[in-house]
């Protein structure tokens, strides 16, 4: 849509609402040039009658017209420029509408996926996003989530943000004492009825509500597809997540998981609701 014209022409407005549901991008960025451009008018309005006072032509209301008019060109002529307010909206609305991802910390050492860490290694803070890596990991696992949520209903969003925040963004997997990785990437233990490899390792647990390290056996798996699928099987087929397979939104899901006694972390569905969220946004980025 052309800068041309957006200062006062209302009907540009509706433009704008019809085109936000075919190409909400597009839509985003006329808003905030629509925006600039009515701020710009303000100011340049401000700054005349700031410098010149009453006017000196006597010109009444076709001086002002004329004047105004005059105001309107500038400010459409100044609007668009890149580093300007318009650039600086489109990038916050993006963020805020879910069209761009917000911005990701970087790591320590630059590396978008560094050495795995040992699983109990800072438990009690969010998963880090990887500086590049996290994209891939949500590409990477896509396809077992979907498997998964053909199987449980589970959306597959759902599912590879638990993953990532189980495992850090596959940079705190559970590993072998070998080094080599369990592939287990929802952090399922191995109890009494599993039959299967294990990885025995120290982890956090909260105890009360105060982290503790804890000594504990986890489920191995030949691959990540095994680990999906495992962990579908769980949802299934065990009663205490009834509730967390009609879950609905991230919200419900992540709080029905801390219920139903997934995890002891007591933040951990804010947590994994804020996972949920950034990977909806990479997701929409990504397509």
């Amino acid at each position: 849509m052309a800068v041309q014209g957006l200062a006062a022409d209302v009907r540009s407005l509706e433009s704008i609402r019809a085109s936000a549901k075919d190409d909400p991008r597009a839509a985003v960025k006329a808003a905030a040039r629509q925006f600039e451009a009515l701020f710009m008018q303000e100011l340049l309005k401000s700054m005349r009658a700031t410098t010149q006072g009453e006017s000196l032509m006597g010109g009444g209301a076709s001086e002002e017209l004329a004047t105004g008019m005059l105001d309107q060109q500038y400010a459409t002529s100044l609007t668009g420029m890149p580093g300007g307010l318009a650039e600086a909206l489109t990038r916050q609305l993006e963020r805020s509408m879910g069209l761009a991802p917000g911005p990701i910390p970087v790591t320590v050492n630059r590396r978008a996926n560094p050495l795995p860490a040992p699983i109990g290694s800072p438990a009690d803070r969010p998963a880090r996003i990887p500086e590049k890596g996290a994209a891939a990991f949500v590409e990477q696992h896509s396809r077992s989530a979907r498997s998964a949520e053909a199987a449980t209903g589970i959306p597959a969003s759902f599912m590879v943000a638990q993953a990532a925040h189980e495992s850090g963004w596959g940079r705190r997997e559970i590993l072998h004492a070998d080094g080599s990785p369990s592939h287990n990437l929802f952090g399922i233990k191995a109890g009494a009825g599993w039959n299967g490899p294990v990885a025995e390792v120290t982890t956090t647990e909260y105890v009360g509500g105060v982290a503790r390290k804890v000594t504990a056996k986890f489920r191995a798996y030949a691959s990540y597809a095994e680990s999906f699928a495992d962990y579908a099987q769980l949802m299934k087929t065990s009663p205490r997540y009834a509730e967390v397979m009609q879950a609905e939104s991230p919200r419900d899901f992540a709080q029905g998981l801390q219920r139903a006694g997934y995890a002891t972390d007591p933040a951990y569905a804010d947590k994994l609701t804020a996972v949920i969220n950034t990977t909806l946004r990479l997701q929409r980025t990504s397509g």
